[in-house]
């Protein structure tokens, strides 16, 4: 195999592996769904945290900015997983503004103001440095931190599900698909020769694999665990 042919196999299995991460991220993106329906529905937010979302938003907004060719290169597919992942972001962000109380309203409307600062100071900053490597590495930390940040919020699942012995809190599709997700990501990291998308992902592909393994011993656990009770229950 020639040197062209080699790059041009390389540059489908990137394409590939990056259009199965947008399709796998999606179904994360529509997940939140069931729970803004229920707000809309009831016309509150009832217990439910605004913050998910705008630590969602954040995360996608610089992504996006590091897939941009101002920063890296070839990285066409970030720019639209993260672009798709920040309208949903905002529009559920919007939505529970819409549905909330007045103190959280102001709070909510408070963080989204600090989110859009940020952003455009990292955007104005690393274009204000001339040189394209240090600006690569400049968004790229930033971006790799916010991806692993993310990356690390299963743990808290993990830490309730291990504690309770129950998948309840921990649905099976929503961890296969940020699995998938962060698996297709790896692989388009390793494509790209790319460490800031394949060593965040890389994480979260491990602890989609733990997630995953915790579902089945715990999910096996409670199924026999029911299986031993009579089907029929004898008073005699």
């Amino acid at each position: 195999m020639d040197v062209y042919t080699f790059n041009v196999s390389l540059s489908l299995c990137k394409d590939v592996a990056g259009i199965a991460g947008n399709i796998f991220a999606f179904g994360l993106f529509v997940s939140p769904m069931p729970t803004f329906r229920r707000i809309m529905r009831n016309k509150s937010t009832e217990q439910f945290s605004g913050l998910p979302y705008i630590y969602a938003l954040v995360n996608c907004l610089i992504c996006l900015w590091y897939g941009t060719p101002f920063i890296s290169h070839s990285n066409t597919m970030l720019m639209t997983v993260n672009s798709v992942g920040a309208t949903f972001q905002l529009c559920y962000i919007i939505l529970f503004i819409m549905h909330t109380d007045k103190k959280n309203k102001m709070k909510m409307l408070g963080l989204l103001f600090v989110v859009f600062a940020v952003v455009g100071l990292i955007v104005a900053g690393s274009l204000q440095i001339p040189d394209q490597l240090t600006r690569w590495y400049f968004v790229g930390f930033l971006s790799c931190g916010s991806l692993v940040s993310m990356s690390a919020s299963p743990l808290f699942v993990i830490k309730l599900v291990i504690r309770t012995k129950s998948v309840e809190f921990m649905p099976f599709y929503l961890s296969l698909s940020t699995f998938l997700m962060s698996a297709s990501f790896l692989l388009y990291g390793l494509f790209n020769w790319d460490a800031f998308v394949y060593i965040p992902n890389g994480i979260g592909t491990i602890l989609g694999i733990v997630q995953l393994a915790l579902y089945c011993y715990y999910h096996r656990n409670s199924i026999a665990e029911e299986t031993k009770e009579p089907l029929i229950v004898s008073y005699v």
